[in-house]
């Protein structure tokens, strides 16, 4: 499936267009794009579709804030109108009034107002009511490698809507309560029917305009919220960061994101991204841990009994003599552990062996003596330095 193109590039408008400029942007293309000024094109449909889509959103103060903060994500759950169900003729008359299906098309509009009005993460929920779902929030966590390995636990502050402390989440102001939208009768619906002549009846159900498809209005709103009962703050979450977390990876926290509306409907959910520091010591490769180990060349020639650092406590690694630049020695599950299912991975020690810079006259006479001394029993080859780079990645 195709991603989906920003919506204000489907209208040609820059992100600061004001609603004129978004209206006549859907005005001047609708009429170039149905699919009934375009038969013979079997992509208008939904170049159409594309375009209505674009313009019910930004339409809409609340949608368009959703979408200009969120992105795509911020209209979750939220109806859509499928302008392309409706004929050219109708959306015409729609957009610039007059023709014969004038009330049906006003009907139309009325229905597509609804669905604004609702569009503010709204759901349609099993009766037929329009619900409030809380909205999904985002959080980074920074840990350090040790932290990933172990696993631990963060707090940290949440900016997520909240229920109202004074009308205790209804909307109404305290001493009221919500009402029976009495336009519905509480269903959160209105049936219109229209006549079309002797083709018989227009039957349309759709959300109750009075009450957006809640089913209860506020008579008096709550002074602190406006009638929202929730409203948007800070609050303190623990979160559980489990041993094996890689950097990048997210964590879902089910019902810890934005509290529901009065009319109900689930809590968001809470996204941790984690960030994992980097560690000097290491190089991470999956579970594995790759530490490169710095030597003399009088170390690496002599032997050596040196300090290798691990995540649970440092290792003695006694060097033999004659150790070779890239030799890699293994240290079984002294890695990461395993974030689904058991064990750990290895940790990896691969010599680098130092040459040194600045000798002195002496030294240099000391070095020179060395090389007369050597012969080429001294330097026969061992393994080659790809053979043990790839024993540093063997499992």
């Amino acid at each position: 499936m195709a991603a989906k193109r920003d919506y204000y590039e489907v209208l040609g408008l820059p992100r600061d267009a004001d609603e004129a400029e978004i209206k006549r942007a859907f005005r001047r293309l609708a009429r170039d794009f149905h699919p009934d000024v375009n038969p013979d094109d079997p992509e208008a449909e939904a170049k159409f579709k594309e375009l209505a889509e674009a313009y019910e959103v930004l339409s809409d103060a609340d949608s368009r804030a959703a979408y200009d903060h969120y992105g795509f994500d911020g209209l979750k759950g939220r109806p859509m109108v499928d302008f392309a169900q409706f004929g050219f003729a109708d959306l015409f008359n729609a957009f610039f009034g007059g023709g014969m299906f004038g009330d049906v098309l006003r009907r139309q509009a009325a229905f597509g107002d609804v669905l604004r009005q609702a569009a503010g993460g709204g759901a349609w929920g099993a009766a037929g009511r329009l619900t409030e779902p809380g909205a999904d929030v985002g959080v980074e966590v920074e840990v350090t490698l040790a932290e990933a390995a172990a696993g631990v636990t963060r707090v940290v502050p949440v900016i997520a809507e909240v229920h109202c402390d004074r009308c205790g989440g209804t909307g109404a102001k305290k001493g009221t309560s919500r009402r029976t939208c009495p336009q519905c009768g509480g269903s959160g619906q209105i049936r219109q029917v229209s006549s079309m002549g002797g083709f018989g009846q227009f039957i349309r159900t759709g959300p109750c305009a009075a009450c957006g498809g809640r089913g209860a209005v506020v008579k008096e709103p709550c002074d602190k919220c406006h009638g929202a009962g929730r409203f948007t703050a800070t609050r303190e979450v623990s979160i559980d960061i489990p041993p094996g977390i890689a950097h990048g990876q997210r964590i879902r926290i089910s019902s810890e994101g934005g509290v529901p509306g009065p009319s109900g409907g689930h809590p968001g959910d809470l996204y941790v991204a984690v960030r994992v520091l980097p560690d000097e010591r290491f190089v991470r490769e999956g579970n594995d841990l790759i530490h490169h180990l710095h030597v003399t060349i009088v170390q690496a020639a002599l032997g050596d009994s040196v300090t290798v650092p691990a995540l649970d406590g440092d290792i003695q690694l006694s060097l033999p003599a004659g150790t070779q630049p890239g030799d890699v020695k293994l240290f079984r599950g002294r890695g990461m552990p395993a974030l689904r299912g058991r064990g750990r991975g290895s940790l990896k020690v691969i010599v680098q062996v130092t040459v040194p810079r600045h000798l002195s006259a002496e030294q240099r006479e000391l070095l020179e003596r060395f090389q007369e001394l050597c012969s080429e029993k001294n330097y026969e080859p061992g393994d080659g330095f790809f053979d043990r780079v790839r024993a540093a990645f063997r499992p």
